[in-house]
């Protein structure tokens, strides 16, 4: 690495590094003040997409989120036209520089659907200039979805700041597949309605361990897929309809009437208020987050005590590993012999017996709105066997896996 090199460049290059090759992805490094220090964006879509992060209010934001020394996350924020970033700081105490990822869409609108987005931001020439150039990159602009971004942004925050935030969640979410959201016609319908029960299944349970299912849901479909001339709009209208249809799963999972219906008419006004796509997609996922804790809490069984209802959310949530007495008994500060017994005490099951009937319970929704096989479903959920996987799931449910999917598929 040149010797010569700023702090900013060095850190630019490291961080390019970590991106996949053919992975169109740029990467800026930015003074608190908003002077751009570097970019790895090449000379010839440089200034475009630059005066883009100005006029979109990207340097105002910059600086807030610079401000804000409470704050320890990568955020990601969005414009009228669905051109997404991600900010993230270089040190948690040092925030001299900050590091913006991007732009990229989840979803490419067309040159009809640019045009009217662009018209309100066209006051001049120079704009007029702008809107024209940007309008001609847009082919060669990045799409992928947001599981895929965010994942990108956790991993360069992470290296930057050398925390491990949210490495569970990234676990979790795939980058194998298709980036390119489906067009209409393409869409397997099939795969999109599984993929929408898992997800409402998941507030019918409050089953806390979502993000897979969520993950999954916005790589098979992007939204409603309606063409409109806002692509702004065209959001909102997916998000309304996503608040809906999690409203409704939420009351069906046991939340009253009254605390669903007002919860979800102030998410989808919040919906209405939001200017860009960013505040968006943070919005849909607190919407759907605080659904599925809202009915977890009503499962909670008021009999558990607090170390043992502590052990029921651990199990739920590290469905994907091994999960060892030992390891609750230190999560709860219990020895392994204690804990066995006030676990049995309270729940009336064994610990191994409850977390092969949650792994069970899992097992259900993965075949019911995947098209895993029973071998990768056995080791998605961490079972030693494909065999001992197959033997608890008929256990519990009077089927095998294979006999549980076809009953799904063809009652």
């Amino acid at each position: 690495m040149d010797p010569h090199m700023t702090k900013g460049e060095q850190n630019l290059v490291l961080l390019q590094s970590l991106i996949p090759e053919g992975e169109k992805f740029y990467i800026w490094c930015y003074r608190q003040d908003g002077e751009l220090i570097a970019s790895s964006c090449p000379a010839s879509e440089r200034q475009v997409l630059e005066q883009s992060f100005f006029i979109f209010g990207g340097l105002e934001k910059l600086a807030h989120y610079a401000a804000d020394t409470q704050n320890t996350r990568p955020q990601i924020i969005g414009s009228p036209i669905g051109m997404q970033w991600a900010l993230s700081f270089e040190a948690e105490r040092q925030r001299d520089l900050i590091f913006v990822i991007g732009p990229v869409f989840y979803q490419r609108p067309t040159e009809r659907q640019l045009r009217p987005a662009l018209r309100p931001f066209v006051s001049s020439r120079e704009s007029g200039l702008w809107a024209s150039e940007l309008t001609r990159l847009l082919p060669e602009l990045p799409v992928m979805s947001y599981a895929i971004f965010t994942r990108y942004a956790m991993m360069v925050h992470n290296t930057l700041t050398g925390q491990q935030l949210g490495l569970e969640a990234l676990d979790t979410w795939e980058t194998s597949g298709e980036n390119q959201p489906f067009p209409a016609e393409q869409r397997d319908r099939s795969q999109v309605y599984l993929s929408e029960r898992a997800m409402l299944q998941m507030v019918r349970n409050g089953d806390i361990n979502y993000q897979n299912a969520l993950a999954g849901s916005v790589r098979v479909s992007p939204g409603v897929p309606v063409r409109g001339q806002d692509p702004l709009r065209q959001m909102k209208t997916s998000i309304v309809v996503f608040t809906t249809l999690v409203s409704r799963a939420a009351m069906e999972g046991g939340l009253s009437p009254e605390i669903a219906y007002s919860l979800g008419d102030s998410y989808i006004q919040s919906a209405e208020d939001c200017r860009d796509s960013g505040e968006l997609s943070a919005l849909a996922h607190a919407m759907y987050h605080d659904f599925i804790y809202r009915v977890h809490h009503l499962r909670v069984n008021p009999d558990y005590s607090h170390a043992i209802q502590k052990c029921c959310d651990y199990i739920e949530l590290s469905l994907d590993r091994k999960i060892r007495t030992a390891d609750l008994a230190a999560l709860v500060g219990y020895t392994e012999y204690y804990l066995t017994e006030k676990f049995k005490k309270e729940t009336g099951q064994s610990i191994n017996s409850y977390i092969r009937y949650v792994k069970v319970e899992r097992a259900k929704v993965l075949l019911e709105s995947s098209r895993l096989s029973v071998q990768e479903i056995a080791e998605k959920l961490a079972f030693n066997t494909v065999n001992y996987f197959i033997q608890c799931f008929r256990d519990t449910t009077g089927y095998t896996p294979a006999q549980y999917r076809k009953r799904f598929l063809h009652p």
